[in-house]
């Protein structure tokens, strides 16, 4: 049995097609896999705080000499990491936003990217060997756009911060099998961004 959590970014609610994007997931995965169990955690209708001169204070401690007062700055944190770690597999949906992602999923991730939680050096050392502490984890990115071309080799990659980032950051942890499924066109409307959603939900159906 696996241990589901949809996590949702956007700022929008009704209007928003990555939201459309994990619902269609989530009902074609609870078809093929009715034992699973599903989790919830809003980024983007909620606030996310952002990290602060408090929390970097607690979150370098290191874990031997952490005490309660001396953790309070990250017990929010905690509480997400926790949440994270007993899950196997996650469903980020997130729209681009200015060819980044939101402020409120960055606000989360700055809260799950703790050292010695979900990620440390291999040597103890400051020296750029990252370690990911996450194991036998998958990935979802479920992402919409505006544009088109954001893909390897296509003409707007240099401009991808979206989904390139988030492989990027969630492989640091440990995450490595991460599959990413974009929305693209939004901006055109019409047949052409129908046909692109027509091609993504059928990709989503064959998971």
């Amino acid at each position: 049995m696996n241990r589901v959590l949809i996590i949702n970014a956007s700022v929008r609610n009704e209007k928003s097609h990555s939201r459309r994007l994990t619902q269609l997931f989530v009902e074609n995965w609870k078809n093929k896999n009715p034992k699973d169990m599903f989790s919830y955690r809003e980024v983007g209708l909620k606030d996310i705080p952002p990290i602060n001169e408090k929390w970097i204070s607690s979150a370098f401690i290191k874990p031997d000499e952490r005490t309660k007062e001396n953790q309070s700055g990250v017990q929010f944190s905690d509480e997400l990491i926790k949440e994270f770690k007993m899950h196997n597999v996650y469903v980020l949906g997130t729209p681009m936003y200015n060819w980044s992602i939101p402020s409120g999923l960055k606000s989360y991730i700055d809260q799950l990217m703790r050292i010695n939680e979900t990620w440390k050096f291999r040597s103890g050392q400051p020296d750029g060997d990252y370690v990911g502490l996450l194991e036998n984890k998958k990935m979802f990115i479920l992402s919409s756009r505006g544009d088109t071309g954001y893909g390897k080799n296509e003409k707007n990659e240099h401009m991808n911060y979206q989904t390139t980032y988030l492989k990027f950051v969630f492989g640091i942890m440990g995450i490595d099998d991460i599959s990413i499924f974009s929305l693209d066109n939004e901006e055109f409307g019409g047949e052409i961004f129908e046909k692109s959603k027509r091609d993504i939900y059928q990709r989503i159906e064959m998971i």
